[in-house]
């Protein structure tokens, strides 16, 4: 019963110390955004991705601190990372667009609000950047449509870009 209430103890604390993490670092990305000027859009993504690192970990942990076993652990990883593989192996393009959404939002000088004409040989599309998705990119038109492409088309073909201004 003893080890017991050490367990219920240990598992508070890491909540309550993934609960200050998950805090400070919201806090910092806020500070982030205003000193550099990132966009807030940006910035709630860094943040979602980095939460749910935060509690994976946490699972990970107090699974651990509950008696779960390292190898039955890692046998249900490796099973849902296989099973991960698979379904991204199957959908290519998939995968391409995630890659290449991931590459957009990091080190792509286009960002939402700027104007962009994608060069095609015959028809080039020309539209203001509405949202950039982990499959998609959304484009408003002048003729105010709105234009979903594949993020990978983007990196794929050339790029003229108007940024806003400052």
């Amino acid at each position: 019963m003893e080890i017991f209430k050490y367990k219920i103890i240990y598992s508070i604390a890491i909540f309550v110390i993934a609960f200050f993490i998950r805090l400070l670092i919201t806090n910092s990305l806020k500070k982030i955004q205003t000193k550099f000027g990132f966009q807030k859009a940006r910035i709630a993504v860094t943040n979602k991705i980095i939460t749910i690192l935060i509690y994976i970990t946490l699972i990970v942990v107090v699974s651990f601190i509950w008696g779960v076993d390292e190898k039955q652990l890692l046998v249900y990883i490796s099973s849902f990372l296989t099973i991960l593989g698979i379904a991204f192996f199957a959908q290519w393009s998939i995968l391409s667009n995630i890659t290449a959404g991931i590459i957009l939002f990091i080190n792509y000088p286009v960002k939402i609000g700027d104007t962009i004409t994608i060069m095609e040989k015959d028809n080039n599309i020309t539209g203001e950047i509405r949202d950039i998705g982990a499959f998609f990119i959304t484009l408003r038109t002048p003729e105010k449509e709105l234009i979903t492409l594949p993020n990978a088309i983007i990196l794929q073909k050339n790029i003229k870009y108007f940024p806003q201004p400052n």
